[in-house]
């Protein structure tokens, strides 16, 4: 589900690039540099500023909410919100208790094996 809502936003992404560049702005934008303002020939004259605007707000709309909920959808679970190092303790096998003398007495290694 997050991969295809990723691919997605990434087409919302490059369409919105796209519309951008089409607006005019003071120097004519990319829509008067290629095409011979061809997306004023095709919208209208004076609607095809209208059009991109409507058009760049609703794909800055639907760019900022699958963001949103790709991060949410992507986020932390409950299950990884655990320490690491708590669940490698749950985790852990036990371990029997080494009889540990009593401190009064003093006792000593045969290492030698009784020689």
């Amino acid at each position: 589900m997050t991969g295809f809502l990723i691919i997605i936003h990434t087409i919302v992404s490059l369409l919105l690039i796209a519309v951008v560049l089409m607006q005019a702005s003071q120097g004519g934008g990319l829509s008067g540099t290629f095409g011979g303002n061809a997306a004023s020939s095709v919208l209208g004259g004076q609607n095809a500023g209208n059009v991109l605007s409507r058009v760049t707000t609703w794909l800055a709309t639907l760019f900022l909410v699958l963001a949103v909920v790709i991060s949410v959808l992507s986020g932390p679970s409950d299950e990884s919100t655990t320490s690491l190092v708590k669940r490698a303790a749950e985790n852990r096998p036990e371990v029997p208790a080494l009889d540990v003398p009593p401190s009064g007495g003093e006792t000593t290694l045969d290492l030698d094996g009784g020689e």
